[in-house]
């Protein structure tokens, strides 16, 4: 049987729910449910929703549904990230020295000054010893989403340099969660977690493709690590990683391009938004609000994102180019690169998770002014880098009209 036979059709649903500014809609109202009820008088309900528990305790699964969504459906979307992460590092924007050069240096860049900004701000705060970790991530689904609303007339370079930033970005809070947030490690379920992934492995080396025999695997790999200690989530990045990108001569597409077409409508359309209606809700009274703006970790929190990433990117992006044989992309001025590294300030899904794994044993409160500054921060970033973005567009746009058959310089 054919590779194009083994694919259904996309249904125009999915198709939708592919495109960037879809998934960042969804995700918008689903964020917007989560504040709307955590601030309304049915408050309560909407927290013990989140605290109802399901799943079989004899595994250790009895989980809060905010903890399912966490550990559970962010390993799909994490799935995603690492099938995209393989293929860039295969095939894609990644996969040579120079291609990986400035994107990389971006990502670094913006990790470590936001990290930095973020502990000189909060230091002292409780909780800053793993809190300095919230501004380091991105939201590459968001990110783009804005991009793509706002940034369309800026050239395709732009678009590239910001995928190649946030996959990398999200390979370092990959290594953040699994270095800072694994404790008290079970070497048995470590080793099963190790065994069942080597067999995905072998399998996709030989070319197996029954799904009856990965959803399993796949299963007990999450239910491994899991157990070991170690976040969930990274069972999603490493079978991600194990999936084969390049296609046989026999195949139209190659096993890491059909499981992103098929469960990135899902990651888009249901895992990441449903985690974003249990973790978004937060209070934002004036209470809330004043503690965001006077409390250190918070601050350092906003500080990071909105100043650190800014800086971080274009910064580490200016040195490596003057430095390193890598370029800026092409058609691409400064002010472009400006614009595109705000983006880099909407943290969001991935940020309010790492509030919610470096905060677990501080109080409650101390959690919520945390994502309260997670969520203001990247709505100012989101929305300054919109602005930018519509800026840099109109310039693009009269330029293009100037001198049409010109293409615009690097």
């Amino acid at each position: 049987m054919s590779a194009r036979r083994l694919v259904a059709p996309a249904s125009e649903f999915a198709r939708y729910l592919r495109t960037e500014t879809v998934g960042g809609v969804v995700l918008l109202i689903a964020t917007a449910v989560a504040l709307i009820w955590a601030n309304s008088p049915w408050a309560g309900v909407y927290e013990a929703m989140r605290e109802i528990r399901v799943g079989p305790a004899a595994l250790h699964l009895d989980l809060t549904l905010a903890q399912w969504a966490a550990d559970g459906l962010l390993a799909i979307f994490f799935f995603v990230v690492g099938l995209e992460l393989k293929r860039e590092l295969v095939v894609g924007e990644l996969s040579t020295v120079r291609q990986a050069l400035l994107p990389v240096a971006a990502a670094l860049g913006g990790m470590i000054v936001p990290a930095g900004l973020a502990l000189l701000v909060g230091r002292g705060a409780p909780g800053m010893d793993q809190a300095w970790a919230i501004p380091v991530a991105t939201d590459i689904a968001f990110a783009l989403g804005v991009l793509a609303l706002a940034g369309s007339a800026l050239p395709a370079a732009a678009r590239v340099f910001l995928l190649g930033l946030a996959v990398a970005d999200d390979l370092g809070a990959i290594v953040v969660i699994a270095v800072l947030f694994s404790s008290g490690l079970q070497v048995g379920a470590l080793a099963v977690a190790a065994a069942a992934a080597g067999l995905y492995w072998w399998l996709q080396r030989r070319r197996v493709r029954a799904w009856w025999l990965y959803v399993p695997i796949a299963l007990v790999t999450w239910t491994a690590i899991h157990e070991a200690g170690v976040h969930a989530t990274i069972a999603g990045v490493l079978l991600g990683l194990l999936t084969r990108v390049k296609p046989d001569p026999d195949e139209d597409e190659a096993p890491a391009v059909r499981l992103e077409h098929r469960l990135q409508p899902w990651s888009a359309g249901l895992c990441v938004p449903v985690f974003a209606l249990f973790a978004a809700g937060v209070p934002v009274g004036a209470e809330a609000l004043r503690e965001v703006v006077t409390e250190p970790l918070s601050l350092g929190v906003v500080v990071g994102l909105l100043l650190g990433k800014l800086l971080g990117i274009l910064g580490a992006s200016w040195l490596a180019i003057r430095i390193t044989p890598a370029c800026r992309p092409r058609g691409l001025g400064w002010r472009d690169m400006a614009a595109v590294s705000m983006l880099g300030g909407v943290g969001f899904t991935v940020s309010l998770l790492i509030a919610e794994l470096a905060l677990a044993d501080q109080s409650p409160q101390l959690v919520q002014t945390a994502k309260a500054a997670v969520l203001l921060a990247s709505a100012a970033a989101a929305l300054i880098a919109a602005a930018m973005l519509v800026r840099r567009g109109r310039v693009h746009a009269a330029r293009a009209e100037t001198v049409p058959d010109t293409p615009t310089s690097g």
